[in-house]
């Protein structure tokens, strides 16, 4: 059998090393400001309830933890930056420990980031929903939840430069909207500082400043959620433009947070920012800028928030997609459209967001401990991710490395988090813990597929041992048949009647062993060696046959026939012979009931 080549099978030729690079060049990526925007959007959108979160368990050191969680982040951007500078492909937390560690860790570790953009994805359409409220009451929120989750997943499969100008637009009104916030809140804040005195006073009689510290900054970590969405997009971006995209997060961060908070502070006593907590800052608005400021924000609080679905969308699919490549999700993922995005993983997506909108009614109280405690494990993975490839990946290029002392105190940060929100409420973790549990099994599936298979196996082998028993009785049963010997009288063994005989044994009879009887009256030792040539032929054109030739001296008859039934133990109606001639002086009755087949 001739080998064939690549090309051959393919039907054109393999594309060259300089063919892949013109089409990897050709494809079209984002830079800063898109990419910014796309994971921008749900960062800053934490501005808007981060404020009063941080202030009802820090109190007027509300701005100090935002200044510390922006600390963090520093921390953070240069672990981020080491890791996916040096692995720049899709799947960040789960790409960085598939380069270091299992590949069942890294799977672990993807786990919690889909939970991460599931919590993320559902709870900013529904509070994206419940501001609409604010400016068209008509609208059912459950629906306009539903309704959001749908345009975003249309958007995003309509491709991500598509997506990114949307979220550009979203990013820059946010930013302006808050700009204009900040510009109005001031001059009042400082004209009258009274309010900040007060809340201070109140701070230094009623409140133990390091534990209200220690939980404050636990909670204002909600206000860095978003800072992992880059790395699940770092292949759809231009070279070089990851760490851009991280420093522009962190400045974001650092600056609108902690001021927001502080204006907070000097419009409102703490206690009724701990009321107004679902909607500061629009609030706040109202207070300083009159409706329109009011429903300037309210509006913005819904593109933005809406814009933390569009992140969602984006990140779950640059996850979802290297997963299946690496096996870890079925191959049906892969599929794209005619714009070359993955609409099965994002209409799953879309699916999976909308049922658990449904099944908890609306009342997303389990979620939003999900949203707490996935993303901040998945920051803690990736720092630990990061010095498994400083031990286990020395020898990898880097652009930059982060020192030792930054990752691990980055690590702890972030562990401190998770303890300190576990402390705020414990049913965060409960609520996380049934939503992982089922993601962990449905990986793990995935991952022990094979040895699920032979198991499966097994068990079907002991269950139908009876039934192969049977089998192995109807095999012997076919192999009797097949073994049912027949006798071929020849004359002269040429290859023309030998064909013909041989052509009708196979078509008409199940028996594959066949004993060729040849009689003569004087020996030939040339006519011998011709038969005996012509019945290797036969058996190369018949393979599945078993040819024995046996010859022997005598006058072909009744007799003769007799005596090789007797011999060789086979009934008369399968020895096949040729028609007699009318020189033979013997009828076809005499034969005892031989077959006559050419």
């Amino acid at each position: 059998m001739t080998e064939l080549s690549l090309s051959a099978v393919s039907g054109k030729p393999a594309p060259t090393p300089e063919e892949l690079l013109e089409g990897e060049t050709k494809k079209e990526r984002l830079g800063v400001w898109y990419a910014t925007a796309i994971c921008g959007n749900d960062i800053t959108s934490s501005c808007l309830y981060v404020a009063a979160i941080s202030a009802v368990y820090a109190h007027a050191l509300a701005p100090l933890a935002l200044l510390i969680v922006g600390g963090i982040l520093y921390l953070y951007r240069k672990i981020y930056t080491e890791v996916v500078e040096a692995l720049p492909l899709n799947g960040g937390a789960y790409n960085c420990l598939l380069n270091s560690t299992r590949k069942f860790t890294a799977a672990l570790a993807a786990c919690f980031t889909l939970l991460s953009y599931l919590a993320t994805a559902v709870i900013s359409a529904k509070t994206a929903a419940e501001y609409l409220d604010n400016l068209l009451p008509f609208l059912p929120t459950m629906e306009a939840t539903a309704a959001v989750l749908l345009i975003f997943a249309i958007l995003t499969i309509l491709g991500i430069t598509e997506s990114a100008r949307v979220a550009l637009v979203i990013f820059l009104i946010h930013l302006a909207t808050l700009t204009l916030f900040i510009l109005l809140s001031l001059p009042v804040v400082l004209q009258s500082p009274i309010m900040w005195l007060q809340n201070f006073q109140v701070l230094r009689l009623e409140v133990e400043w390091p534990k209200a510290l220690f939980l404050g900054v636990s909670a204002a970590m909600l206000g860095v959620s978003g800072f992992e969405s880059s790395a699940n997009f770092v292949e759809q971006q231009q070279h070089g433009v990851f760490r851009l995209t991280l420093r522009n997060m962190w400045l974001a961060v650092i600056i609108f947070n902690p001021l927001i908070s502080l204006l907070a502070l000097g419009l409102m006593p703490v206690s009724e920012i701990s009321v107004y907590r679902d909607d500061l800052l629009s609030h706040l608005g109202l207070l300083v800028g009159d409706t329109y400021l009011h429903n300037l924000i309210v509006a913005d609080a819904f593109l933005v928030l809406s814009g933390a679905v569009l992140t969602s969308y984006v990140g779950i699919t640059g996850l979802v997609h290297r997963m299946t490549l690496d096996q870890c999700f079925p191959q049906f993922f892969l599929k794209t459209n005619r714009r070359g995005t993955y609409h099965r993983i994002i209409l799953g997506f879309m699916g999976l967001c909308i049922s658990i909108l449904y099944l908890t009614k609306g009342n997303l109280l389990s979620l939003a401990g999900v949203y707490t405690i996935s993303f901040l494990g998945v920051m803690t993975l990736f720092g630990v991710g990061n010095l498994l490839l400083k031990i286990n990946r020395k020898e990898l290029k880097r652009t930059y490395r982060a020192g030792w002392c930054t990752v691990i105190l980055g690590v702890l940060a972030t562990l401190v988090g998770i303890i300190g929100n576990v402390i705020i409420n414990y049913r965060f973790f409960l609520y996380f813990a049934v939503y992982f549990v089922p993601a962990v099994l449905l990986v793990s599936l995935m991952y022990s597929r094979i040895a699920l298979y032979k198991t499966v196996l097994t068990l079907a082998n002991e269950a139908l041992e009876r039934i192969f028993v049977w089998r192995s009785v109807i095999i012997d049963h076919i192999m009797e048949i097949t073994n049912i010997r027949v006798v071929l009288f020849i004359r002269g063994g040429r290859l023309n009647r030998l064909a013909k005989a041989f052509e009708y044994i196979a078509k008409n009879e199940s028996s594959r062993m066949i004993t060729v009887v040849r009689l003569y009256l004087h020996p030939n030792e040339a006519e011998e060696e011709e038969v005996k040539q012509n019945l290797k032929i036969m058996q190369e054109l018949y393979p599945d046959f078993k040819v024995a030739y046996l010859s022997k001296q005598g006058v072909f008859g009744p007799a003769v026939v007799e005596a090789i039934s007797q011999e060789l133990k086979v009934p008369k109606n399968n020895i096949f012979i040729g028609a007699p001639e009318e020189k033979h002086r013997f009828s076809l009755e005499e034969m005892g009931g031989v077959r006559v087949i050419f």
